[in-house]
């Protein structure tokens, strides 16, 4: 049972037409027994009705849900959506691990990572080099290149012999 002056813009209200629910447009008050209603059915049709308080028991305010809204947490949006970005920028910038890196490799390890190590997946070899050519270098942008979760990578062993 819902009283009339439950009765706003925007609610949606049962009890109204036979076997459907409509959506509140205005209401109008006639005195203190009686209300205008305009409304507009399930199908957008707008109407009009007078309803009088013998008619309360037969209405109902229906519990009306969107299927979308814009009441979420922002900063966990952003979050995440930032987070979907990062993780398609490989398919945008081929030298995505050079360019995010906090290191400045050098061409002869680009080549090595980009022309040598990835087109050979999946990858089970030793690097070895010339002592200080960076090869822990290399190592790190071919896992940031290539590190999927829970897929990739069981197991990375980088050994460094000590100068």
């Amino acid at each position: 049972m819902a009283k009339l002056e439950e009765i706003t813009r925007g609610a949606a209200i049962n009890g109204v037409l036979p076997d459907c629910t409509v959506t509140v447009i205005d209401v109008k008050w006639i005195g203190t027994v009686a209300i205008e209603l305009t409304y507009k059915d399930p199908s957008g049709k707008p109407g009009n009705e007078l309803i009088y308080r013998d008619r309360e028991p037969s209405l109902e305010i229906a519990s009306y849900s969107q299927p979308w809204n814009l009441d979420g947490n922002g900063a966990l949006f952003r979050l995440v959506s930032e987070a979907r970005r990062i993780r398609l920028a490989y398919l945008f910038d081929p030298l995505l691990a050079v360019h995010t890196s906090l290191v400045e490799p050098l061409p002869h390890q680009i080549t090595a990572v980009y022309d040598e190590m990835l087109p050979r997946q999946p990858l089970r070899f030793l690097l070895a080099d010339d002592p200080g050519a960076g090869k822990t270098i290399m190592t790190g942008l071919f896992i940031k290149k290539t590190y999927r979760p829970q897929t990739d990578h069981q197991r990375v062993l980088i050994l460094r012999e000590k100068n």
